[in-house]
């Protein structure tokens, strides 16, 4: 994560519920936490990078799992910028211990692309996601 741009740290406490037969979280809830932490990034964006028109979605998104987490936890999410393009935006993540040194539990990558809603056809960054990049 050499190039990667600083986005946001998001704090999650893993829940009872969160947690499989083997008593550790279960992998799907570790999207969930990715997507926790996306959202509380895109509350940071000024009104107008999504509406009834365009709005994004996840294309791609891959996860390498590298520690089981058990319960009780509390962990954070970082998310860094990997690439900003025309309609899509990578994002890098890690999702890791708050202890010092981390654990690293996962890390992986999430592609945005922001669609029309009608079409499904890709669409150009709204304005408000262009500035929160910073792509002029």
């Amino acid at each position: 994560m050499s190039d990667e741009r600083y986005l946001l740290t998001v704090p999650i406490s893993v829940r009872w519920g969160d947690m499989d037969a083997f008593n550790h979280v279960n992998n799907a809830t570790f999207a969930t936490y990715v997507e926790e932490a996306r959202l509380r990034w895109f509350a940071t964006f000024d009104r107008g990078w999504k509406d009834e028109d365009i709005g994004p979605v996840v294309a791609a998104q891959s996860i390498n799992y590298r520690l089981p987490i058990e319960w009780p936890a509390d962990l954070v999410v970082e998310q860094l910028l990997e690439r900003g393009g025309n309609s899509s935006v990578s994002v890098v993540f890690r999702i890791l211990s708050q202890e010092t040194p981390p654990r690293v539990y996962a890390d992986g990558s999430t592609v945005l692309v922001w669609t029309d809603r009608r079409t499904g056809r890709s669409t150009p960054l709204p304005e408000a996601v262009r500035k929160a990049i910073g792509i002029d």
